[in-house]
């Protein structure tokens, strides 16, 4: 009943359908994770940051991974240094 408490606070579910039976839950949490794992994917790669780790993090995390890639700022580009002409 734990493991089902934390999945539901993880993924976001507790605060919108708090009633949801645990099968249901289980099933809606494992689509919404993937879903976040592929929205911090795009987002971090948008934004400068490493792909695989923020799709690891939105697998995990959820909704809370996406809320915090949202919050920090952009990263610069970094350009590989020019190479002259021969």
């Amino acid at each position: 009943m734990m493991l089902v408490w934390a999945l539901g606070w993880l993924s976001g579910l507790a605060f919108v359908a708090p009633d949801l039976p645990p099968a249901a839950l289980v099933g809606t949490a494992l689509a919404l994770h993937v879903c976040d794992a592929i929205f911090c994917r795009l987002l971090a790669g948008n934004n400068g940051y490493a792909r695989n780790g923020w799709t690891i993090a939105g697998l995990i995390a959820g909704v809370w991974a996406v809320g915090v890639l949202i919050l920090l700022p952009r990263r610069a580009a970094t350009a590989a240094p020019a190479r002259p002409l021969r």
